[in-house]
């Protein structure tokens, strides 16, 4: 769990250096960055989702994933979770914040690095990956604080949520995980990200929060044909 950790204080770090850079950008400067950052992010994603050797499995994935996130409205819950913290820990409050919660826990939770350095550390302790995740979360962090708000900080409490939990199943599910299993969960967080690419460039609106069950299905689907 150290590495799930060092990630949470990066990003706290990064998102208040990020609060102290904001007051001093415009807000054309700060559309820019977002729009900068969007097209890196809609970049990162094609380049996991290539990874994908099961294009079969991928689409399923995402539509099953989509049927089940939207029946469990998971999107909505978690605007709904970052209004409720917006109330309860500002007396005069800022507009984007669940906006700025939303996005940056999305972008920093449905990465390979996530997932892949979250597994790494559950199965063999391994927390490089994490780490290096930790000091580009950290550079984001700062950019995504200046220009969404103080939101992004408490996306820290997402992070430590979703990736302490895969390290845990890491450990449980050792003996049975493979490198095809990964780099399928891998390829469906990176169309996840191209979503979320989208969305920030006010492309389109894509709810990827309710296709985050996306990223289970490839793992159902290797343990049923380990069953069978």
């Amino acid at each position: 769990m150290v590495g799930v950790l060092v990630n949470v204080l990066a990003i706290l770090i990064g998102g208040s250096i990020g609060l102290i850079f904001k007051k001093g950008l415009n807000d054309k400067i700060l559309k820019l960055i977002l729009q900068g950052i969007g097209l890196s992010v809609i970049i990162i994603g094609i380049s996991g989702a290539i990874m994908s050797e099961n294009l079969l499995l991928l689409v399923i994935s995402l539509v099953l994933g989509g049927i089940i996130g939207g029946i469990l409205k998971i999107e909505h819950n978690l605007d709904k979770l970052g209004s409720s913290i917006e109330k309860k820990f500002s007396k005069d409050s800022e507009g984007g914040f669940a906006e700025g919660f939303v996005m940056a826990s999305l972008v920093y939770c449905v990465g390979a690095m996530a997932i892949v350095g979250s597994l790494e550390a559950g199965v063999s302790g391994n927390n490089e990956t994490l780490y290096i995740k930790a000091i580009l979360d950290g550079i984001t962090a700062i950019v995504f604080t200046a220009t969404l708000g103080y939101g992004v900080l408490f996306s820290g409490i997402s992070v430590l949520l979703y990736q302490g939990s895969i390290v845990l199943l890491g450990v449980q599910l050792e003996s049975i995980l493979t490198d095809e299993m990964i780099n399928e969960v891998s390829a469906v967080g990176g169309v996840l990200i191209m979503g979320i690419g989208i969305t920030m460039l006010e492309i389109k609106k894509i709810h990827v929060g309710d296709l985050l069950p996306a990223i289970l299905i490839p793992v159902i689907w290797f343990l049923l044909l380990s069953i069978i």
